[in-house]
Order: C-alpha cells, then structure tokens, then sequence
C-alpha cells in the first residue's frame, strides 16, 4: 500500500493536523516509511512466542485482591460540601 499527497492531506485533516502544503510530500513519505516497517514486522515468524512483559523474565508484584471498605468515611466525607447521613448530599437536577 502506498500514501500519496491526496492521501496525506486527507489523514492530516481527520486526524486535524495542520499541514503546509509544502510539507505533504514529506509526510506522505513518512507514512509510507511507517507502513513499510509494519510490512516487515507481519514477515517475522511469531509462532510459539510468548508475550511479555520485559526482556528478563519477572512476575509483576500482586497484592490480595480484597474488597475492603477503606475504614475512610469520615475523612473523605470531611472534604464534601454537604455531607448527610454517611453520604455525599447533592442538589437535585431531575424533577
């Protein structure tokens, strides 16, 4: 696939880049650039290769997945403008 200058101008408008005339060309040239990578990339053989995560094999760090309630209420309530009953109060906006 190849992007010429009609084509760049149309993705520098949707993507709402201004664009100097001038400088279509240029960036059609880039864009074919990015393409012709992306062409090599879908060449190379992944079969049989695991995703990772970094180039050294690690475990991410992971915590207990527990449902707490934070034991917070009154902090965080101490920061609402109108507070009742335990819970943030707002105004009403459907009647």
């Amino acid at each position: 696939m190849s992007i010429d200058t009609e084509t760049a101008r149309r993705v520098a408008k949707l993507a709402r880049i201004a664009v100097e005339e001038d400088r279509l060309p240029a960036l059609a040239e880039e864009f074919n650039a990015i393409l012709g990578f992306i062409e090599q990339l879908q060449e190379v053989d992944v079969e049989g290769v695991e995703p990772m995560v970094s180039v050294t094999p690690m475990r991410l760090p992971r915590r207990e997945d527990a449902v707490t309630d934070g034991n917070q209420q009154d902090k965080v309530l101490s920061n609402a403008p109108d507070a009742r009953e335990g819970f943030f109060a707002v105004p009403k906006v459907v009647e």
